[in-house]
């Protein structure tokens, strides 16, 4: 299939190999010659507002596309065929849908003036997708489903590509141990701060745990691995390395062998990868420091990263992680809300806005985290397992990836989480993966 346009900008051979990808399983040949795309024998898209032949499909073209630098872009969004769209213009598809995907997929609106969250994040409610309710879709997925059909309609002899639902199980491991393996001083402040609180359930629950008369309540490993092999999942781990303790860094020390002993045993049989710390995030040289330690313990090169408390900038933070190596990064969705940040459910490459230019860093967006849904939604276990079946259900529908993330913590066996370690294995049970 070929695509004609004016002109062939970078943003345009980015977002029409992504929705190429989606579409036909390939790239769109590109022209800026009438005559090409006159003479091309075969499906042709015309990415204009004036008609070439009477044998195409035309999207008239909104001017995102051809824009050099960022600038406030007018959304205005309407439905049509049962969907959310926005670049309303004419032609055989309701909406510039080639601008419009890349607006979201970009992330565009982050690089715009906006207010932050308490964290210093990009706050989930200055996007379009919570303003106009879609944050709960892949809407980009849900786009190029009808976009094929489409398709389809004009070029009946099309073949369109189906791409195959996929599930990638993570994990952060934040925390890895409530009680055991931690400085002397951190086990002695606990303790006081439960008899202070009043806290005596937690304070014996402590001291039966370091005595070895009682596991550890975040200790769910084996657990998981079971799950695992019994559902055949191959999972992600993410591990916070950090050299020193502080308010959001709360792990075990890597220097201690325990949590040492701990990633070399997951490394052997998971995919890896760096989360972070929060301090990393202020710190290059922090962030320089854990990559290594975390591939010195593991044996492998740390290709993987998840920011801890999903604390990114666009575009410093990708920018800093590909520099150090990073090829794959699972941070995109939000650290207050669960949903669709980027509006996908398909990996994409990060397309740097102030260089204008495609990186080789592939971005996975997750939807789900439970700690979104326990600690920010306020849900109990049964109220995140209906939600975390809804976004199955979308993104099966649309043949598209999820990625969920849970933390060792909530899989547990500490009162805080009753209920979630048995609502997860119901989610895994009852779906088709």
């Amino acid at each position: 299939m070929i695509v004609f346009s004016h002109t062939i900008t970078s943003r345009l051979r980015y977002i029409l190999d992504f929705v190429g990808k989606e579409t036909i399983g390939g790239q769109f040949k590109f022209t800026s010659d009438p005559e090409t795309f006159r003479d091309y024998n075969g499906p042709k898209i015309n990415y204009g507002k004036q008609p070439i032949t009477e044998a195409e499909f035309q999207i008239h073209n909104t001017e995102l596309l051809f824009e050099n630098g960022i600038s406030e872009q007018r959304v205005k969004c309407f439905e049509t065929n049962g969907y959310i769209g926005f670049f309303k213009t004419g032609g055989d598809f309701p909406f510039d849908i080639f601008a419009a995907s890349f607006y979201l997929l970009s992330r565009y609106e982050e690089y715009l003036p906006h207010q932050k969250d308490l964290y210093g994040r990009y706050a989930h409610e200055n996007s379009v997708a919570f303003v106009q309710h879609f944050l709960h879709l892949p809407l980009v997925n849900i786009w190029i489903e009808d976009f094929k059909k489409s398709l389809k309609s004009k070029f009946p002899d099309l073949i369109t590509h189906q791409s195959q639902f996929k599930f990638i199980p993570s994990y952060d491991i934040d925390e890895a141990y409530a009680y055991k393996h931690k400085q002397w001083w951190r086990t002695l402040g606990g303790s006081i701060k439960s008899i202070i609180k009043g806290h005596a359930r937690g304070l014996s629950e402590r001291i039966n745990v370091l005595s070895g008369n009682k596991k550890d309540p975040y200790d769910a490993f084996e657990w998981m691995d079971g799950l695992h092999e019994k559902y055949h999942l191959n999972p992600t781990y993410f591990f916070l390395v950090a050299a020193r303790t502080g308010k959001y860094d709360k792990n075990i020390a890597p220097a201690k062998k325990a949590m040492q002993n701990l990633i070399l045993k997951h490394s052997k049989r998971y995919s890896v990868g760096i989360h972070p710390s929060w301090q990393s995030g202020d710190k290059r040289d922090d962030l320089k420091f854990e990559l290594l330690k975390l591939g010195h313990i593991s044996g492998r090169q740390i290709i993987s990263s998840r920011q801890h408390f999903i604390r990114f900038t666009l575009p410093d933070t990708y920018r800093q992680l590909i520099d150090l190596g990073i090829e794959k990064e699972f941070s995109m969705g939000y650290g207050s809300i669960n949903g669709f940040r980027a509006s996908v459910a398909s990996t994409f490459f990060w397309y740097d806005l102030g260089k204008e230019q495609q990186t080789r860093l592939l971005v996975y967006p997750f939807c789900f985290m439970e700690a979104n849904s326990f600690f920010e939604q306020k849900f109990s276990a049964q109220q995140a397992y209906d939600e975390l079946q809804r976004y199955y259900n979308v993104i099966r529908s649309v043949n598209g990836t999820l990625i969920t993330i849970w933390h060792n913590s909530f899989l547990g066996t500490g009162e805080l989480f009753n209920g979630w370690r048995e609502v997860y294995e119901q989610f895994i049970y009852s779906n088709e993966f």
